[in-house]
């Protein structure tokens, strides 16, 4: 019977995307592991691959077809000794997720995630757990669990009838905070409406204030509605409070003008934020409490220090993950931060180089801002807003008046994981870094 394949989830809160571009044609053979298309999440641009072998029998999505749900059909993958005529039956793809039931009953394809078994294949399609329960996963996601040591019976499958796909692997090391931001983002929807309200609740009355002004109506792409729902959860539901100092640069900025000059010939050069990032990698292995997020009833503290970056891209912005950032120099920092920032902005980054982290960093001093204060992205627990290092009057340790290069921090913090003294002395540490970077060095 032909296979059906299935809209995948390539991350853990995606519920639909846009089939940007078919990889195969009708009529050609696939085996697992052929890349089959490109998907659009409100992220990303990826690629997914086949699970079995066989021949591609019909497309049922066009290339550029936005909002296809997730699990609902996008082709169908004929077996061995099938005849293309037998397509005919499988159906189009859904509007949206078939209900289990329904589906099993209304449908004479076999479901697959990609291109996988259904979670009423028989018996040895299925993995056994050590109490005899069967567990569902498809043949890639049996591998890859068991070279990554992870335990199916502690994971929950986002394909067809709570089949485990490859993406429940790849997600498992993430698998907590991807929990916290999938309720919380429930939570949002179902208390304000967030990604929703703005568009159907207000828009008929504001655009009766407006109706004899010239303007242009601009639809919410996926990136924006997922930034209104989350930035609302995040100042309805988190209590920010905030911290400012202030940080004299001068050393900071000749010492970054002499690294510079030794790493010319590595074409490496170093930028502030590239010190700003070890500063607070730094600060939070110095005062760990701090390093921690909120977990709905309890509190996550991290050893290794995770650092989101703000970075902006067409439409929005995401926040790349720079892992151990504790651990890395400034040059691997600086070179994995630009690569993450070209990738980001051509939307290639994979979900797990962008999600996770317990801290974030927004940067706004090369647009010449003074300072401001930044939206935690939930689940973090602190953000660090960024201004820009402008010449000042200072006084002088010694009480004489000066002129110095000073540069605002403001750091946003979690309340529920964070109070106030603990945020201090975690800002206290952070400008200490900066303003001795040498120190960061040993």
């Amino acid at each position: 019977m032909p296979i059906e394949i299935l809209m995948p989830a390539l991350s853990p809160t995606m519920e639909e995307g846009t089939l940007a571009k078919w990889l195969v044609k009708e009529g050609d053979a696939v085996a697992s592991g052929d890349l089959l298309a490109e998907i659009e999440t409100d992220k990303a641009t990826m690629e997914f691959e086949a699970v079995d072998e066989g021949i591609i029998g019909k497309l049922l999505v066009a290339e550029g077809t936005e909002n296809v749900a997730v699990n609902s059909a996008i082709a169908v993958l004929l077996e061995d000794g099938e005849a293309s005529s037998e397509v005919e039956a499988a159906p189009s793809a859904p509007a949206s997720p078939a209900p289990a039931a329904e589906a099993a009953t209304s449908s004479p394809a076999k479901s697959a995630t990609l291109a996988s078994s259904p979670a009423s294949a028989p018996p040895a399609a299925a993995d056994k757990a050590a109490e005899g329960v069967r567990i569902f996963a498809t043949p890639l996601a049996r591998k890859l669990a068991a070279q990554n040591n992870v335990d199916l019976t502690r994971l929950s499958g986002s394909g067809p009838r709570g089949r485990i796909v490859k993406a429940d692997i790849e997600a498992a090391g993430s698998a907590v905070s991807a929990d916290i931001t999938v309720a919380s983002m429930a939570s949002a929807a179902s208390t304000s409406g967030a990604a929703s309200a703005p568009q159907s609740a207000n828009f008929e009355t504001i655009s009766k204030l407006y109706a004899e002004r010239a303007y242009e109506e601009i639809s919410l792409d996926r990136m924006r509605k997922t930034i209104a729902a989350r930035l609302t959860e995040a100042k309805q539901t988190v209590p920010h409070f905030y911290l400012r100092r202030d940080v004299m640069l001068d050393n900071l900025l000749g010492f970054r003008g002499e690294m510079n000059a030794a790493l010319a010939e590595r074409d490496v050069k170093l930028s502030v934020n590239d010190f700003v990032i070890k500063a607070c990698a730094l600060a939070l292995t110095t005062v760990p409490t701090a390093n921690a997020i909120w977990a709905g009833d309890r509190i996550l503290q991290f050893t290794p220090a995770d650092i989101a970056v703000a970075v902006a891209i067409d439409g929005g912005l995401i926040t790349p993950v720079l892992k151990d950032a504790d651990q890395k120099s400034l040059s691997v920092l600086s070179t994995e931060m630009k690569d993450l920032a070209t990738r980001a902005k051509g939307r290639k980054l994979a979900p797990d180089e962008y999600q996770g982290g317990s801290f974030a960093i927004s940067n706004l001093g090369m647009f010449g801002i003074d300072n401001f204060d930044a939206v935690i992205n939930p689940p973090h627990g602190a953000i660090l807003a960024v201004g820009a290092g402008k010449k000042k009057p200072v006084v002088t340790a010694s009480g004489e008046l000066g002129v110095a290069t000073v540069m605002s921090l403001t750091l946003s913090v979690d309340h529920r994981v964070i109070d106030g003294a603990l945020g201090a002395e975690l800002l206290n540490v952070i400008v200490k870094n900066l303003e001795n970077p040498m120190a960061m060095l040993a």
